[in-house]
């Protein structure tokens, strides 16, 4: 049996401990601003802020809304996708991000191949469809996360309800004990009922703000309750165990999806990734026919040929419930 030098267990220890004294570090000096980073934003604004007009208003402008709370853009199915996602950097920082982008994009493309046409088009992509794909996508995390604290924050509604509390103070509630997305978009709706706005119109406001698919039955039934009465609390707790159901069932045909889903990546990965291995074992390979322009028609078919199979796949397991 060949022995092990004691070297190596020198440094094996020496390594050990430099981990754990990062760790001492870490817990030390930086647990508070973990915790800070968990508040959600609404909260530090009104840590740093004692004017909570001027915070809701501040809250407003960085979502892209005005003093009021209505649309700043013209456009409204853009402004509604830059509010629904979630984007705190505001309306005129997005667009001077995208247009550095454009020139960025159109002079790196023009230096690498020469085209000037090839090269707007880059930047013109860059400034108009990268963006609405970035804000579609944060729409679309942003909406699945609020769904995930949805039955929770119920939850902590109907518990108030059933404490003796009024339908503001249990909505505040939910603004001072859940992270974000939804504890600042709560403490919007507080915030508004407080400077004069009804309990339906900023409950519709809400919905506005998110477009989550759930909220409308949440709209209607305070709505419902605050013009007739009812039994609020009772609603609220048979919504929140219908949409853990249906979150529940979601991830049922994930799981039952997840063998075709992983058929469908390695399938569409494994041209690309044979390309690539001819390319680097032989690259003379596609040498002569690389800068026709036939070869670049077929590629291009191929690959929308294959966008739409992955799309049909991923239609086909993900469906509304």
């Amino acid at each position: 049996m060949p022995e092990i030098d004691t070297v190596y267990f020198v440094y094996l220890f020496v390594a050990l401990a430099a981990g754990l004294l990062f760790e001492a570090v870490y817990l030390l000096f930086f647990t508070s601003r973990s915790y800070r980073r968990n508040v959600n934003r609404r909260l530090q604004l009104m840590a740093a802020a004692d004017d909570r007009q001027a915070m809701l208003a501040q809250l407003r402008r960085e979502r892209g809304l005005t003093m009021s709370g209505d649309y700043r853009l013209p456009l409204v199915t853009l402004n509604r996708l830059i509010l629904q996602s979630g984007l705190v950097m505001g309306i005129g920082k997005l667009a001077f991000s995208a247009g550095i982008l454009a020139l960025f994009s159109y002079a790196l493309l023009f230096v690498i191949r020469g085209d000037w046409l090839e090269s707007l088009g880059a930047a013109l992509f860059c400034c108009t469809l990268l963006p609405l794909l970035i804000l579609k996508f944060m729409r679309g995390r942003r909406q699945k996360k609020f769904g995930a604290q949805f039955p929770d924050a119920l939850d902590i509604i109907v518990r108030s309800l059933r404490s003796g509390h009024p339908v503001p103070v249990a909505i505040s509630m939910v603004a001072r004990e859940m992270p974000d997305p939804i504890g600042t978009e709560f403490g919007i709706v507080a915030d508004e009922i407080t400077y004069g706005a009804d309990l339906e119109t900023a409950m519709r406001n809400l919905y506005f703000r998110i477009g989550q698919e759930d909220l409308p039955l949440f709209v209607t039934a305070v709505a419902i309750q605050s013009s007739t009465g009812g039994n609020l609390s009772e609603i609220l707790q048979n919504l929140s165990a219908v949409i853990r159901q249906r979150f529940k069932m979601r991830r049922k045909i994930r799981a039952l999806a997840s063998e075709g889903r992983a058929s469908a990546m390695i399938l569409s990965s494994l041209p690309i990734l044979m390309f690539l291995i001819v390319q680097v074992v032989s690259p003379e390979f596609y040498a002569s026919v690389w800068h026709e322009d036939l070869t670049k028609i077929v590629l291009a078919c191929a690959a929308g040929w294959m966008g739409v199979g992955n799309l049909i796949m991923y239609r086909m397991v993900n469906f509304k419930i």
